[in-house]
């Protein structure tokens, strides 16, 4: 595991015939996130079935900010295990390793930041019981912050009742409409199609778009997972670095593999005109919350070369206007 980025998406090799396979491995991926540590376990543990069902398993990336192994053991109450790398190599390889080392024939990858609320796993196990043809299940979720108060309400709802989405991989491959906690995918699935690669930034959407072309996708508009947006978490260093926006043109391309011919142009039309707003829009919170105007600015330039529309246009001119008015950022 060398190269931190995969060109290709990594094996995810079969659990061995002579390991007992529960029917849950939720795989925790940590790094730099203890601070939340405790909420996320304690979300699982109160909905825990127990051992011989659910494997639940903290995946370390040679975390700097705390001692993750103790913080496993005080909180985990010895039922939830416990791995580090040997050296950090980076969140797509931490996946992966997360995907390897798991056993059950569902794997929820929940994030060391995030957290699921009461009824998910039984949500998700009437998804796929219901629906055994799906390759995946998902919630709604809502958007937190640090201290774990809503964000945003993201109650738009896919269906209106649970059940598999028509046409699903037209809708996602024009726009994210997952986040990582809401969903589990089987584990047979990944064994097909690989782990996640190419990007540190949409590698998630990218995978939800492959498992959309190749399976249905089950859905349950029950907001049961909590997705939290705080300074230090990947999404938010990407924005910061200009990564987020190269990320997601690479992801658009490699999408455009999945799809139908008579889809590709529209499809691909949608998905820069989605992200270039939502970029755009992003561009203000980098001027005022994390005060970089000149990051602000260039975020905002390259959103409208994404797609030329009113979003891109108006926050351009607000970013160009408060520099010329050298508008305080704070």
């Amino acid at each position: 595991m060398n190269d931190r980025i995969p060109d290709t998406p990594p094996r995810i090799a079969p659990v061995d015939r002579s390991i007992s396979k529960p029917l849950w491995s939720v795989m925790i991926p940590t790094y730099n996130c203890s601070s939340y540590l405790k909420e996320t376990i304690g979300s699982v543990l109160s909905q825990d079935p127990g051992p011989s069902k659910m494997q639940i398993e903290v995946v370390d990336d040679y975390s700097t900010d705390a001692d993750v192994e103790a913080i496993v053991k005080k909180f985990g109450k010895g039922r939830v295990g416990f791995f580090r790398q040997e050296e950090n190599v980076g969140s797509l390889r931490n996946f992966e390793t997360c995907l390897n080392r798991s056993k059950g024939k569902w794997i929820h990858l929940l994030h060391g930041d995030d957290l699921v609320v009461q009824g998910f796993y039984k949500e998700i196990e009437k998804l796929f019981t219901n629906f055994p043809e799906a390759g995946a299940a998902f919630t709604g979720h809502i958007d937190i912050d640090s201290n774990g108060k809503q964000i945003h309400d993201n109650s738009r709802k896919i269906l209106d009742k649970p059940g598999i989405i028509n046409d699903w991989l037209s809708k996602i491959s024009r726009a994210q409409q997952i986040q990582p906690p809401s969903i589990v995918v089987r584990r047979n699935v990944y064994e097909q199609l690989g782990s996640f690669y190419a990007v540190h930034y949409g590698e998630d959407w990218e995978m939800w778009v492959r498992i959309a072309a190749n399976f249905p996708v089950a859905y349950s508009p029950q907001h049961l997972a909590r997705y939290r947006i705080h300074d230090n978490n990947i999404t938010s260093r990407s924005f910061l670095s200009g990564q987020s926006i190269t990320d997601i043109n690479k992801v658009i391309e490699i999408i455009q593999e999945y799809l139908p011919d008579e889809d590709k142009k529209s499809a691909k039309k949608s998905a820069l005109e989605h992200f270039s707003r939502y970029f755009a829009r992003m561009s203000d919170k980098i001027y005022h919350e994390h005060n970089h105007p000149e990051i602000a600015i260039a975020q905002a330039e390259r959103s409208l070369k994404m797609d030329m529309n009113s979003t891109t246009i108006y926050f351009l001119l607000k970013m160009y206007i408060k520099r010329l008015l050298h508008y305080d950022q704070k």
